[in-house]
């Protein structure tokens, strides 16, 4: 089901930094010190081209990007890859874009010989819908270390295995 009918593009534009910038501005959900680390892998992605250790998809409606993953295999591991990134712009958000695009991201994965994906989250109260996402969508809460990120703020690990 597409809705909305999204199209997705797997190559980082440059206009793909401001684009990132202000959907993770939008959702209300990241520090202030997280923002520019999602910009800097966009930055880093255009430098590097197709080298970058950095693999993007981005959701686009009428060209605008919506939603985007940043996706990697995780060094060191056979088949492991990491989700860094899943991000929908809050005014696309509640209409089913970020199981979509995750769905993508998976099916690009397992192309690419992935066999399981990491993905972690803040242990905050504001943070439940996305635990849920991750729990819905078949992922296994694998650890939990407390005080990760703060006093009070521990890090969720997630694990999907194909």
């Amino acid at each position: 089901m597409n809705p909305l009918k999204l199209t997705y593009r797997h190559h980082v534009l440059p206009g793909d930094v401001s684009a990132v910038k202000e959907m993770a501005e939008s959702t209300g959900f990241f520090y202030d010190f997280e923002i520019p680390v999602a910009v800097e892998l966009v930055e880093d992605a255009l430098i590097d081209g197709e080298h970058s250790p950095y693999k993007f998809l981005f959701a686009e409606v009428d060209g605008k990007p919506v939603s985007y993953t940043c996706y990697g295999h995780i060094m060191g591991t056979e088949a492991g890859y990491d989700l860094f990134w899943i991000i929908t712009h809050n005014d696309y958000r509640g209409q089913g874009i970020g199981k979509i695009i995750l769905e993508e991201t998976h099916r690009l994965i397992k192309e690419l010989g992935g066999k399981y994906v990491i993905a972690e989250t803040s242990g905050l109260e504001k943070y439940t819908p996305t635990r849920k996402f991750y729990l819905n969508f078949g992922y296994k809460l694998e650890a939990e270390i407390r005080d990760y990120y703060k006093d009070g703020d521990s890090k969720a690990v997630f694990i999907y295995r194909f």
